[in-house]
């Protein structure tokens, strides 16, 4: 019988874009409850300790975080709290550091950190998965990290992306779920991988079917819950990872690193 809500969270039970080892501990730490669901973000104090190492262990964390000089900010919000789960698109800054990083996917699902600069880093995009006119006729669009933006353009509708200003949190330009532009998958079994939407299956009473080619020319389909445009046309908006969303099989890893040793 349940009692109450769940305060922990096994090692082995973690997710695996966490890329946490089996041998670290029994438990891990488990993201507070925030704009990204559980096994779609990544806590901070992960993020701190195991991909920046700026720490040896959690007491470190937590006094990087309560740093009363300059903390750690999350979409240009100081975050005190070292579970705050982090996700897709979400842009962290080390105010002492003065460095920025956006939270992105690597081509096989797992969580990677791109660092950005100037104007890159005061901006994010956000997928629409609602819009609603809500009291007085105002109307208003719920997006994939939880934000309630009013009054968008006529145009912006479910499923396409809005670029928002971190500084004032208000929509600056949008771009449409079309044919020929880029997208990055957030889910499934193509989890990190990036392309160009071919197109659209439509199942009336089931899931739509989005079907994508990479920049190898491989296609690939997933359902459109799955997909986020990241550019209009074949430019991005964002700064893309290292491997660019480009999937491989071991085979081509292995010549890949073959040529780079030589």
């Amino acid at each position: 019988m349940a009692r109450g809500p769940i305060k922990h969270l096994k090692r082995i039970h973690t997710p695996r874009s966490w890329m946490l080892d089996k041998t670290g501990g029994n438990f891990a730490v488990r993201p507070s409850q925030g704009p990204h669901k559980l096994r779609e973000s990544i806590p901070l104090h992960i993020v701190l300790r195991h991909r920046l190492k700026l720490a040896l262990n959690g007491f470190e964390v937590t006094k990087i975080v309560h740093d009363k000089e300059g903390g750690v900010r999350i979409d240009g919000k100081l975050r005190r709290d070292h579970k705050f789960p982090c996700g897709l698109m979400d842009v962290i800054t080390l105010d002492k550091a003065e460095k920025s990083y956006r939270v992105l996917y690597d081509a096989k699902g797992r969580f990677v950190l791109r660092a950005v600069k100037g104007e890159e880093a005061k901006f994010k995009l956000c997928k629409v998965v609602r819009r609603e006119v809500g009291p007085n006729k105002v109307p208003y669009v719920v997006t994939s990290d939880a934000r309630t933006l009013r009054f968008p353009h006529p145009d912006v509708q479910v499923n396409d992306t809005v670029k928002v200003n971190l500084e004032e949190g208000k929509i600056v330009d949008y771009v449409k779920f079309d044919q020929g532009n880029l997208v990055i998958i957030t889910g499934g079994n193509n989890l990190g991988r990036i392309g160009i939407i071919q197109h659209r299956e439509r199942h009336l009473g089931g899931f739509d079917i989005v079907h994508i080619k990479d920049a190898h020319d491989r296609t690939f389909a997933t359902r459109i819950g799955n997909v986020f445009v990241i550019g209009r046309g074949k430019k991005s908006w964002i700064s893309l990872p290292k491997d660019e969303g480009i999937w491989l099989s071991a085979l081509e890893e292995q010549d890949a690193r073959r040529e780079h040793h030589k």
